[in-house]
């Protein structure tokens, strides 16, 4: 297995090997193997685990493994306790996706505070099929098909090719040591109970189910990319921009034959939930409109009109001196005063401290803003600069930007104003980080 890991890494993620990688380890079978894995290819890793005080000692005996097994290897351990039942309360989640959120955040407050550039997760083959299984009971289209995602942004899974099998087979080969968490054997969780007696049926029936599936869901995944290249093409004549977003021509649309299957790869993106009001809305009379999370569908004569909710959007955020941290939609805004600049990291802008006057305002682009991009001599326009940086539609409709006196200092995440900048006169220097 370890021959067909490193060729996997090489193959698929070469990137891996030249940069510092966090990985995630709880202690089990499937987090151990990947960390044996990872130190025997040679890779640049460290260690982090999540106690979320769920098991009372058993929890606390696995912290106790990952640690005892990170200094065998002298491998750096970061280790967290979380109390994961009161989150879960507070914010009316359930216990598994309270701790996939307190974990999850965690893990980019590491990588940020310690530079890492990515985190290693341990899915696997069958972790893959579960959740195309539940995927599957619950109702989904392609995207619930095409299985966990090899990457997620800083997200990597590279044991997702491998069965449980094989790497229960490599951990008694090489006598890797792991801890049962004694849930897992209880068919209480969906999932467990798809692991213990649907799989194995699969597997009765035939033999070569998970190469067969791997194939299967290698196809979808292709199908899915086909889709969305489709999709891109359609858009450019289905769709226009307006002031407040864009519209989508239904007399265009009527002229395909699957046009709810094309509204809803125009669409998904922006988290419509009731996709049945959505294809209705075709036929509605001018004026009917539906509503996501963040954004207003509205019929409007012969054209579906997409905008973002203003209501949830609206607010600006008054940023006063000497802030530490202020909270917007997208997360929070850090501000430091530093010596010199670090290295450069799109959610961490440097600016002269001198410059900013205040109080400073924090607010969703406009139509009509502009700024002098860094490294520029003139302005652009900031839906010019979206669209040379290539963003997506939802990336547009949901940036912010830093202002100070009505000017932008910051497109948040993006790129600082020249005017803004670091220079051979700057006496002090304002860091500001993006927690996102």
């Amino acid at each position: 297995m370890l021959q067909a890991f490193k060729s996997h890494i090489n193959t698929t993620f070469p990137k891996l090997n030249s940069n510092k990688l966090l990985l995630a380890v709880s202690g089990g079978l499937d987090s151990m193997v990947l960390l044996h894995l990872c130190k025997a290819s040679g890779l640049n890793i460290a260690i982090a685990h999540c106690n979320f005080n769920l098991r009372g000692k058993e929890s606390d005996a696995d912290t106790l493994l990952v640690k005892e097994e990170a200094d065998r290897l002298q491998i750096t351990c970061h280790v967290e306790h979380f109390n994961t039942e009161s989150y879960a309360a507070d914010n009316k989640v359930s216990i598994q996706i309270a701790a996939r959120e307190l974990r999850y955040h965690w893990f980019d407050e590491v990588i940020k505070e310690f530079d890492y550039n990515y985190v290693l997760t341990a899915h696997h083959l069958n972790d893959d099929v579960e959740t195309f299984i539940i995927n599957l009971t619950r109702g989904t289209g392609l995207d619930g098909l095409s299985g966990i995602p090899k990457v997620n942004n800083t997200i990597i899974r590279p044991l997702l090719p491998f069965s449980r099998e094989e790497i229960h087979t490599y951990a008694l080969a090489e006598k890797i040591i792991w801890r049962e968490d004694a849930s897992n054997a209880s068919d209480k969780y969906l999932r467990n109970s798809i692991r213990h007696h649907i799989i194995p049926k699969l597997e009765d029936l035939n033999p070569v189910f998970l190469d067969n599936f791997k194939r299967t869901q290698h196809h979808l995944q292709q199908s899915s990319k086909l889709i969305e290249d489709y999709t891109n093409v359609l858009f450019k004549t289905l769709v226009t921009h307006t002031d407040k977003g864009f519209s989508i021509s239904l007399t265009k649309l009527n002229d395909f034959e699957n046009h709810d299957a094309i509204l809803y790869q125009l669409l998904k993106a922006f988290k419509f939930k009731d996709w049945s009001s959505v294809y209705a809305l075709k036929d509605a009379q001018s004026g009917k409109q539906i509503f996501s999370e963040t954004h207003r569908l509205i019929k409007h004569q012969n054209a579906l009109l997409l905008s973002v909710n203003e209501a949830l959007h609206s607010e600006t955020v008054t940023v006063e001196d000497e802030a530490k941290t202020v909270s917007f939609p997208l997360g929070t805004l850090e501000f430091n005063k530093v010596e010199a600049l670090a290295k450069l990291k799109k959610h961490i802008a440097y600016v002269d401290a001198d410059a900013l006057q205040y109080p400073l305002t924090i607010r969703r682009w406009q139509a009509g803003d502009n700024f002098q991009p860094f490294g520029m001599k003139g302005k652009k326009k900031l839906s010019d600069f979206f669209k040379d940086e290539k963003l997506s539609l939802p990336q547009k409709e949901n940036s912010y930007v830093l202002t100070s006196n009505n000017r932008i200092v910051w497109v948040i995440g993006h790129r600082i104003d020249h005017r803004f900048r670091i220079t051979k006169l700057t006496k002090q220097i304002t860091q500001i980080v993006w927690h996102f």
